[in-house]
């Protein structure tokens, strides 16, 4: 079978290719696109790796066939956060120690950014069942559920809220003060957080 032709919105930006028609939506990314923060893990929908956001839902794209999405938006960990800035939850990541070796961590990230668009009040538990489908092998989980912990806290302080629209990414100037901030611009000192 010969070559498909797609459409696709990566991060704000109209893709235009022809591919295979089984190519994955991983490996599009991967190597036609050359976002590699999207991870191969399992090829099986196992670890969640690779997640990303498919018009505005977090999905495993290594069970996704890019042609079968034409026409579609997807955002990935370098388009999560515009212009070199971190989002709110890469910065809690980093603030709560929330990676190790840092292979499942985009998917972490991505799946945590869904969650948060869909409940962002998740309690702790709540936050556990939304990543139950993402493996880590390093942490034991403990500070990643804290960073998004720290993301929850942090909505609920502040007057911002992340975008809803799918698809939507949070623009550099939605948070005043800088990510993980206050309102006023002061540092936000989440309870039982360590200073960096």
């Amino acid at each position: 079978m010969g070559k498909v032709r797609v459409s696709l919105t990566v991060n704000g930006v109209v893709h235009q290719d022809e591919i295979e028609p089984r190519l994955l939506l991983v490996h599009y990314l991967r190597d036609v696109l050359g976002l590699t923060g999207t991870h191969v893990g399992c090829d099986t929908s196992q670890c969640g790796a690779c997640t990303v956001h498919l018009d505005g839902r977090a999905v495993k794209s290594c069970t996704v066939l890019a042609a079968s999405v034409d026409g579609s938006a997807v955002t990935t960990i370098e388009g999560l956060r515009p212009h070199g800035q971190l989002h709110p939850l890469q910065e809690a990541f980093w603030q709560e120690h929330g990676l190790q070796c840092g292979f499942c961590t985009p998917g972490m990230i991505m799946t945590g950014v869904g969650l948060l668009r869909d409940n962002p009040t998740a309690s702790a538990e709540e936050i556990r069942d939304g990543l139950a489908g993402n493996l880590c092998r390093c942490t034991g989980y403990h500070n990643i559920v804290r960073a998004v912990q720290a993301v929850v806290w942090q909505m609920a302080h502040t007057t911002e809220m992340p975008a809803t629209v799918p698809g939507d990414v949070i623009p550099p100037e939605s948070l005043p003060g800088g990510i993980l901030s206050s309102p006023t611009g002061a540092e936000i000192k989440v309870p039982g957080s360590k200073p960096r």
